[in-house]
């Protein structure tokens, strides 16, 4: 998915899992910058969620099963988007320009309305909490900012989706691409 610029730091086959967790649950990819300004400047009332996704450990235990598990609430977002920190580079910064006020911060959860940053949990606020309790803070946020129904998908689908868990350490680099 070399829809970036910038080439993306790790081997995407590698990270292909970590994709899919999210995809799973309803998430679709913002993977240049354009897609990221079409996603986010529609002003329709309606609330947007972005998951910036990564390879570190917090993304793997915590940030992607808890914002999964909170999209079994009975309140959602309307829509739901992913950026890849570290592979789709230039859409994660595009993505990184519209949450203004606040530093540079993958994994973390962003939510808008018409275009204006409503609510953002940064990676220290991921860190050290389990996805369960990452979920909690998320349903509640979504019980009090969302009005779409709930869950993304059926309990029976979300029963099988599979967390990535792999240290970031271990994710090989980008070397480009063999066939050039």
């Amino acid at each position: 998915m070399l829809n970036s610029i910038r080439p993306p730091l790790y081997d995407e086959p590698s990270i292909q899992p970590m994709r899919d967790e999210l995809v799973a649950v309803g998430f679709k990819e913002l993977l240049t910058p354009e897609d990221v300004d079409k996603a986010l400047e529609t002003k329709d009332d309606k609330t947007t969620l972005v998951c910036i996704n990564s390879v570190c450990g917090c993304a793997a235990g915590s940030a992607r099963p808890g914002v999964s598990l909170a999209l079994q609430n009975e309140s959602i977002p309307d829509n739901l988007y992913t950026v890849f920190a570290g592979q789709e580079r230039d859409a994660v910064d595009k993505v990184r320009q519209w949450i203004k006020g606040e530093a540079p911060s993958s994994p973390s959860v962003a939510l808008f309305k018409n275009g204006e940053l409503i609510y953002f949990m940064p990676r220290h606020q991921i860190e050290g909490r389990t996805a369960q309790q990452v979920a909690g803070l998320l349903s509640e946020v979504f019980d009090k900012l969302c009005t779409a129904a709930g869950p993304s998908i059926s309990p029976e689908d979300f029963k099988k989706v599979l967390h990535a868990k792999a240290c970031g350490a271990r994710i090989p680099r980008y070397h480009g691409n063999s066939n050039s």
